[in-house]
């Protein structure tokens, strides 16, 4: 799982940081969560590739969705054909719909606009799902989490082989899918060479923020968390009064849901230069690991059990 920080200012783009759009190629299959304007041409400058079926809107703020329109019309130019499927918090399907006809052109393909709530699970993939988590921002919005299946626990081979004769061959793949098979007079149970279940991967981004009890839940042990951490604690009044978190209060989070590592994003323009106090002030709140997110950023997820 590759995760690709696309854009990760606050409200307003700077120079150096483009506004919120996060790309994340799960062996393969490409997601988009948030497209702020510029970024397709993040996707280009970052090498991701156009290549995704689905886009997952935390909410409406134009930091979040300007990009839409744009990205549409760039698949429609490069003669696309397959479908495209834009998540939106429930409620706003119309809004959605009427920013992709705002240039006055209905893409030639397939779009579907579907409406999320909190809980509900949004993509269903044979090895993985993404559900819509509740957030607290100052309009409607919700987060997603991006949860593998378990693995498959490691095969035994040397006792296979070693110990119960077995050779090399279609009994190996029949055990390690959980069938027993006959050797020998006997019957083999799969437990006695295949391993418990191995966790997969959990990726989560909360889009724009207060902290919540419900993203804890959904975060917890989570591999990489992705949160809101638009303030330092010198404007926690401000981050009060704009539903948006701090970095401490991200890192709080993170504390309380034991994730593996914080990704702070969504940096206000405040801390043009100065956005290591954000980080610094995350760690004092929070023993994993910290990365204060800029654009261009990718973040291979480990298995849990990979260290």
């Amino acid at each position: 799982m590759q995760v690709t920080f696309l854009g990760t200012s606050g409200a307003i783009p700077t120079v150096q940081r483009n506004t919120s759009g996060i790309f994340v190629n799960r062996d393969g299959d490409y997601l988009l969560f948030d497209c702020g304007e510029g970024t397709q041409r993040q996707m280009m400058r970052y090498g991701t590739g156009f290549g995704i079926d689905h886009v997952f809107l935390t909410h409406l703020h134009g930091d979040h969705v300007l990009g839409i329109p744009g990205l549409l019309q760039t698949f429609d130019f490069n003669d696309r054909e397959e479908p495209v499927a834009i998540h939106t918090p429930a409620g706003t399907r119309g809004n959605v719909t009427q920013l992709i006809e705002s240039t006055g052109t209905t893409p030639s393909y397939p779009v579907r606009v579907n409406e999320v709530s909190a809980g509900d699970t949004v993509l269903d993939r044979e090895e993985y799902e993404v559900r819509a988590v509740e957030t607290d921002h100052r309009c409607i919005a919700v987060g997603y989490v991006l949860a593998e299946d378990d693995r498959k626990g490691e095969f035994d081979r040397e006792k296979a082989e070693e110990e119960l004769g077995i050779p090399p061959g279609p009994k190996y793949s029949k055990l390690h899918r959980g069938e027993p098979v006959e050797h020998d007079g006997r019957t083999v149970q799969p437990e006695e060479v295949v391993g418990p279940p191995r966790p997969g991967r959990t990726f989560v981004y909360t889009g724009d923020t207060l902290p919540t009890q419900s993203v804890v839940d959904a975060s917890e042990g989570a591999d990489l968390l992705v949160h809101d951490a638009t303030f330092a604690e010198d404007r926690r009044d401000r981050a009060q009064a704009t539903a948006h978190s701090t970095a401490k209060d991200a890192a709080e989070v993170a504390r309380q849901a034991g994730v593996r590592s914080l990704a702070l994003t969504h940096v206000s323009t405040r801390y043009a230069g100065q956005a290591d106090t954000l980080a610094a002030e995350a760690r004092e709140a929070f023993d994993g690991e910290v990365i204060l997110a800029e654009d261009g950023l990718e973040r291979h997820v480990q298995f849990p059990d990979s260290e």
